[in-house]
């Protein structure tokens, strides 16, 4: 199921092996409607029980959860959604291996790709960076406005994610998008604090 709200996403460095079921209980406690398992370097083998683990603590939450670019681990393990970014694969090939969980498509500031990924098949569509992301420094900077442009433009879910932080978070929310990702401003400091900041900023 695709759930609304703060869409948090793990990062190799921020939420390492060690600690992940922790940090990532914390922030299910905190309030997550989603959660996204990111990895782009350990093979699929290596990351299974923990995608598995991740799973079940989320369905403990009733919180979804995705596996970003692993179609197959995702087919595998009968997680919630698959995201796939621009260089990842086309969303048909991944529907062919993802058969029955929802699919987010990165479109970064372009309506056109978003209406393409609608027309498609895609359940939602995300758009960013809208600030200068920590975990992305290289992303380039989408004006806010597109948010507002793609939820008249589109009938499925829209998601903002890139550098949105409890200080701008607020900024974002004006444009009602239906899902807002985090990655520092959940995973840095205390997780349960960090996500009653964000849903609070989101309320403004």
């Amino acid at each position: 199921m695709l759930h609304k709200g703060i869409y948090a996403i793990t990062d190799e460095i921020l939420t390492p092996s060690h600690t992940i079921l922790a940090q990532v209980e914390a922030a299910l406690e905190g309030g997550i409607k989603l959660l996204q398992y990111r990895n782009k370097t350990a093979h699929d083998e290596e990351v299974e029980v923990l995608c598995i683990e991740l799973q079940n603590l989320c369905r403990l939450y009733n919180v979804s959860f995705v596996i970003d670019d692993r179609p197959y681990l995702a087919q595998k393990i009968g997680a919630d959604g698959l995201h796939i970014g621009k260089n990842d694969m086309a969303l048909s090939e991944a529907r062919a291996i993802f058969t029955q969980g929802f699919i987010g498509v990165s479109c970064y500031g372009s309506i056109t790709k978003a209406l393409e990924a609608q027309n498609e098949g895609a359940n939602y569509v995300a758009f960013g960076s809208f600030f200068p992301s920590p975990t992305k420094p290289l992303s380039g900077i989408v004006p806010i406005s597109v948010i507002q442009k793609a939820k008249e433009a589109l009938s499925i879910p829209v998601c903002a994610i890139g550098g949105i932080n409890i200080t701008n978070i607020h900024e974002i929310a004006a444009t009602h998008p239906d899902m807002i990702s985090v990655v520092s401003a959940v995973w840095d400091g205390d997780i349960r604090r960090n996500i009653k900041q964000l849903k609070q900023g989101m309320s403004v």
